[in-house]
């Protein structure tokens, strides 16, 4: 039996090893990444709207059935859409000669992830009561966040109600993935951040190109 004296030294010796640091300041809602996933998934939905309404048309943009966390970005993205499609956008209603309604049907992120190690544990010791937090150790892992989104756009005539347009769900995903390999080791890859941005100041690709002979 280990005497208990030595669990917190062992406790410290798991810690070290795990060779994890946190820093973070603050504690908004969203990440950056995830605020990053949603954006270029709105874009790339967005992207996906025509109406086929003639242009020059005065529109206006209804967004009552347009909610998300993230809805102020992809509106604008939308509207973006609409002024490439040649349409002209009025903020008031009585000047529209069409409406176009605007819906979401996903504005949001999934996760999923896999571990080849052991996760974070909550280790319980002596005295009764207090427990430490050992960091997930990971020998192997996978973390994959998607960002998606679902538009759906209605054109009627301003004054009689009649349907002019109307489009199929419009899909945008945006991918990132991180990998970490024997702890120390990570490195990101997606279709989120240009290439030749370096998201990770110590990566993979980092740690290589130190190496003799690179």
């Amino acid at each position: 039996m280990r005497p208990a004296s030595s669990l917190p030294a062992f406790l410290a010796c798991a810690v070290l090893a795990a060779g994890c640091t946190t820093s973070r300041s603050t504690a908004p809602l969203r990440t950056a990444s995830e605020e990053l996933l949603i954006s270029a998934a709105a874009d790339r939905a967005a992207a996906q709207l025509s109406l086929g309404i003639p242009k020059g048309t005065r529109v206006f943009v209804d967004t009552r059935y347009f909610q998300g966390y993230d809805d102020g970005y992809a509106i604008a993205a939308i509207r973006t859409q609409m002024l490439k499609n040649g349409l002209m956008l009025v903020d008031d209603k009585p000047q529209a000669e069409a409406i176009i309604q605007v819906s979401a049907g996903a504005l949001s992120t999934d996760q999923k992830s896999l571990l080849v190690g052991i996760p974070q544990l909550t280790v319980p010791y002596i005295p009764v009561g207090n427990s430490v937090t050992v960091p997930e150790i990971a020998l192997f892992k996978q973390a994959e966040e998607k960002g998606v989104a679902k538009f759906v756009a209605t054109g009627y005539d301003a004054k009689t109600g009649k349907l002019l347009s109307t489009t199929d769900a419009r899909y945008g995903f945006a991918h990132n993935t991180n990998h970490t390999v024997l702890l120390f080791f990570s490195w990101a890859t997606g279709d989120v951040v240009p290439p030749g941005v370096d998201q990770n100041s110590l990566s993979f690709q980092t740690l290589t190109s130190m190496l003799p002979g690179k």
